[in-house]
C-alpha cells in the first residue's frame, strides 16, 4: 500500500483514549508574567515531549489494572491458578513483541528496564568478555548518552578504542566517514536508529552491512523507531536491537533487547539471581532457557502485560499510518519554524530521512528559557542536551528545544507552539 493510499488518522477518537489531554492548566501574558501572577484561562495542555516520554492511552492503562485486579501472582514459580495466568500473560508479552519487530520467536527477546539497560547487558555480558586492546567500537556523533557513555566505559575498562562516526552540515552521518572507520579492527557498532535530537533516520540497514562485512557485530538504538514506523529486526540484520516500553504508549520500566539467538545463548549473564538459573549447588550454577536466562528476579509482569496492550494498540491504528502522521506534523512544524526566520533548525530538511521531531533554538533566547515560557502557555516541549552532549558541542550550541510528535498531536498544536515562540519573542525583544 502507498502512502497515498493510507486514510488518515482519526485523531480526535485516537485522543479520546488519553484522558491526561483534557487536562487544563494556568497560563500568564507576557504582563502578568512580569508582576508574577497568572490568568486561571483553562489552556489545554499541548504535549510535545514525546520523544522523552509518549502517553499512555485507556486500554493499556485498563489491561494492567485488569492485571493487578485478577491475575497479579508472581511467574515461573507457583503452580495455583493466579502464578499460572501471570506467567502465561508475561510469555505471551514476549511472543507478541517478538511478532511485532520480526524476531525468531520469544527467545531473542529480553525485558530489561529501558533501552539503557539493555545497552549496558550487551556491554557487560559481550563487551567485558570480548573486547581488548586493539579493538574498536565505532559510534556515531549523533549517539545517546545510552549508548555512548556505555561504549565509553567499557572501552576504558577493557583497553579498546572508540571511534565516531561524523555527521555532516545537514545532520545526516558521512556514509563516507563510516566506511573509513568501520574496520576489520573495528568489533561492534553501535548506532542510533532515528536521533533524538536531530531527527535523524539513520541507514542502519547500511550500517549493519558495513559492520558484518569486517565481521563485526552490529547494535542498533531504537527507542525513536519501533513508536513510529515499521521496523523489522531480520530485515534490517543487527545482531542486537534495543527500544523502550514508554516511547510507544507503553508503560515506564521495560525496555527490550532484540538479540540473535546464538549470540544470546553464547553471551554469559550480567546479573545473576532467582529466575535465571537451572541448577544451583553450592559450587557452582547453570543458567536457564532463552530469554529467561537474562531476566533474573521479579519481572516487570505488569508493564509486560502494558507493552502486549500497547503493541496490539500500535498494530490496529497502524505503523505505517503513525509514520505518515508524525512525518505530517514535523514537516508542517519545520516548514512553520523555519518561516519564522530567527529560528535555528537542526537536522535534515523535511523528506524521508527525517523522524517526527524537530531539534531548534530561538535567536538570543536560551532553550530553557524557551522551554519556560512554552510551560507558561501549557506547551510542553523538551530543552536541554537530549542526553546528546557531544553532538551538541559539535553543533556549537549549549542546548536546544525540542518537539517531538505522535498519534494525538494535531496542526493546530503546532500553531501554538509558534504562537507560544512569538511571545517569546516578544519577551526577549
Amino acid at each position: 500500500m502507498s502512502q497515498q493510499d493510507l486514510e488518515p488518522l482519526d485523531v480526535e477518537a485516537i485522543r479520546a483514549e488519553y484522558p491526561i489531554l483534557e487536562r487544563e492548566f494556568s497560563v500568564a501574558s507576557p504582563t502578568q508574567r512580569a508582576d508574577g501572577e497568572a490568568v486561571d484561562d483553562g489552556s489545554q495542555l499541548v504535549y510535545l515531549d514525546n520523544a522523552a516520554t509518549t502517553q499512555t492511552p485507556d486500554p493499556v492503562v485498563d489491561a494492567m489494572s485488569d492485571y493487578y485486579r485478577e491475575s497479579n501472582s508472581n511467574v515461573h514459580r507457583g503452580i495455583h491458578h493466579l502464578s499460572q495466568e501471570a506467567s502465561i500473560a508475561y510469555e505471551e508479552a514476549h511472543d507478541c513483541v517478538a511478532e511485532f519487530i520480526g524476531a525468531d520467536g520469544r527467545e531473542e527477546i529480553v525485558f530489561t528496564k529501558n533501552t539503557t539497560e539493555a545497552e549496558n547487558l550487551v556491554a557487560y555480558s559481550w563487551g567485558l568478555n570480548e573486547l581488548g586492546p586493539g579493538d574498536e567500537v565505532v559510534l556515531t556523533e549523533m549517539e545517546h548518552h545510552a549508548s555512548l557513555v556505555t561504549w565509553q566505559q567499557i572501552a576504558k575498562r577493557t583497553g579498546a578504542d572508540c571511534k565516531y562516526i561524523e555527521i555532516d552540515e545537514t545532520g545526516r552521518l558521512d556514509m563516507d566517514h563510516a566506511r573509513e572507520c568501520i574496520t576489520d579492527d573495528t568489533a561492534i557498532v553501535s548506532a542510533v536508529h532515528v536521533s533524538n535530537a536531530l531527527g535523524t533516520v539513520n541507514p542502519v540497514s547500511e550500517l549493519v552491512d558495513l559492520a558484518h562485512d569486517h565481521d563485526a557485530l552490529a547494535f542498533i538504538d531504537g527507542a525513536q523507531a519501533v513508536p513510529n514506523r515499521p521496523v523489522d529486526v531480520a530485515d534490517i540484520g543487527a545482531d542486537f536491537y534495543a527500544f523502550s516500553g514508554h516511547k510507544m504508549a507503553g508503560p515506564t520500566g521495560i525496555g527490550v533487547l532484540y538479540g540473535k539467538r546464538h549470540l544470546f545463548e553464547e553471551l554469559e549473564p550480567y546479573l545473576y539471581g532467582g529466575g535465571m538459573i537451572r541448577k544451583v549447588t553450592f559450587e557452582d550454577s547453570t543458567w536457564a532457557d532463552l530469554p529467561w536466562k537474562f531476566e533474573p528476579g521479579t519481572p516487570p509482569i505488569a508493564e509486560a502485560v502494558g507493552l502486549h496492550a500497547a503493541v496490539d494498540y500500535l498494530e490496529e491504528i497502524g505503523m505505517e499510518r503513525i509514520r505518515e502522521h508524525e512525518e505530517m506534523l514535523a514537516t508542517y512544524a519545520y516548514e512553520q519554524l523555519d518561516a519564522e526566520g530567527d529560528v535555528e533548525l537542526y537536522g535534515p530538511e523535511p523528506g524521508p530521512d527525517r523522524g517526527g521531531l524537530v531539534g531548534f533554538n530561538l535567536e538570543s533566547v536560551h532553550a530553557h528559557d524557551l522551554a519556560s515560557i512554552m510551560n507558561d502557555h501549557a506547551v510542553a516541549i523538551r530543552a536541554g542536551d537530549h542526553c546528546t552532549q557531544p553532538l551538541h558541542d559539535k553543533l556549537g550550541v549549549a542546548a536546544s528545544a525540542r518537539a517531538s510528535f505522535y498519534v494525538y498531536n494535531t496542526r493546530e498544536e503546532v500553531d501554538e507552539l509558534v504562537a507560544a515562540i512569538d511571545d517569546a519573542r516578544q519577551l526577549f525583544a
